[in-house]
């Protein structure tokens, strides 16, 4: 039920000085060792085993030919400096120094491509028990063409499209409850009514803090819709999970899916020190409460549901993964 890849390099190894928080999955472990009623199930819930890979087909029905060939073969690295925002408008480096990198930033796109895998190995095995959770994935803003947000695939929309090809599935919901609109997968959605996109996310800020429409009258594509988009703007927090209550509702009127890839990132939690998210400030209870209005939500509709922790920067963000785990784990232990 849990992924728990224990090998793969942190950006740290590149350079790259992002700050997401590499305690999350080992605090999520040390709690969860804790309680009683988990500690002696635990060691055969996780898998830590690298049983998938991504090829480039699996890339290529979901981002562009031109894009996919830039990123296999000609500007691999320059595409991650685009993706990863290394570079600010001057030119100068931004949260990145080579000089600090122990591998050679070129060599990230493979680490990519094995977190990937992760989610589409946790899609397979929700798909089988019917929850999983993957201490890795959600790369929720990479378009068809382009990456941004520290995103430079979409692994959410690859392992839903490669699940499709596969003839293991025929419809997939995905539930964003990151703090910033998933817009590279409304993006590559739209239009595309075997998959269902909704988005609960900060109303301001990024993505969506730029011109939505450039000289030329063409819209940026982050403002592409999702199915259902839930903007929550500063001073709403209060209104968030009946906002989410709603929004699920609306989402049980389409056709029900094979899957639920739920994008379970804790960047709205009040503690997360990432700035871009700072237009959200939720408390550990109300993200508990978020997390159980999906959970709830998936379990009494028999929907399959596959997590990815997604975006979180904060020492204390571990503690709404494993608020989530705990709640998941003890119920689906009793059953």
């Amino acid at each position: 039920m849990i992924i728990y890849y224990q090998d793969i390099a942190p950006l740290s190894d590149f350079g790259i000085g992002i700050p997401v928080s590499d305690i999350r999955a080992p605090k999520c472990i040390e709690y969860l060792s804790g309680l009683p009623e988990i500690r002696p199930h635990l060691a055969a819930l996780i898998c830590k085993e690298h049983e998938e890979s991504i090829s480039r087909t699996d890339v290529t029905r979901v981002h562009t030919p031109n894009y996919v060939k830039r990123i296999f073969e000609e500007e691999r690295e320059s595409t991650l400096i685009e993706a990863f925002e290394l570079l600010d408008e001057k030119g100068n480096y931004n949260r990145y120094d080579p000089s600090k990198a122990k591998r050679p930033l070129k060599e990230l796109f493979d680490t990519l491509l094995v977190k990937t895998a992760g989610t589409y190995q946790c899609a397979k095995s929700a798909l089988e028990s019917g929850f999983c959770f993957y201490f890795g994935g959600g790369f929720h803003h990479a378009h068809p063409d382009f990456g941004h947000g520290f995103c430079l695939i979409n692994d959410i929309m690859i392992t839903a499209r490669r699940l499709m090809a596969e003839k293991r599935v025929e419809s997939v919901w995905v539930i964003d409850v990151d703090a910033h609109k998933g817009d590279g997968s409304a993006a590559i959605a739209h239009s595309d009514p075997s998959i269902r996109t909704l988005s609960i996310h900060m109303g301001a800020g990024w993505p969506l803090d730029r011109l939505e429409f450039g000289p030329d009258g063409t819209q940026h594509p982050s403002f592409i819709p999702s199915d259902i988009d839930i903007p929550v703007f500063e001073g709403e927090e209060h209104l968030y999970n009946r906002a989410l209550a709603e929004g699920l509702e609306k989402l049980a009127a389409f056709m029900k899916p094979d899957l639920a890839i739920v994008v379970s990132g804790s960047d709205p939690y009040e503690k997360d020190t990432l700035p871009s998210s700072a237009k959200l400030q939720l408390t550990l209870e109300q993200m508990a409460e978020r997390d159980r209005l999906v959970y709830d939500f998936l379990k009494e509709r028999r929907i399959p549901a596959a997590y990815l922790m997604a975006g979180g920067y904060s020492p204390e963000s571990w503690r709404v993964y494993a608020a989530l785990l705990e709640l998941a784990l003890k119920d689906r232990l009793k059953s």
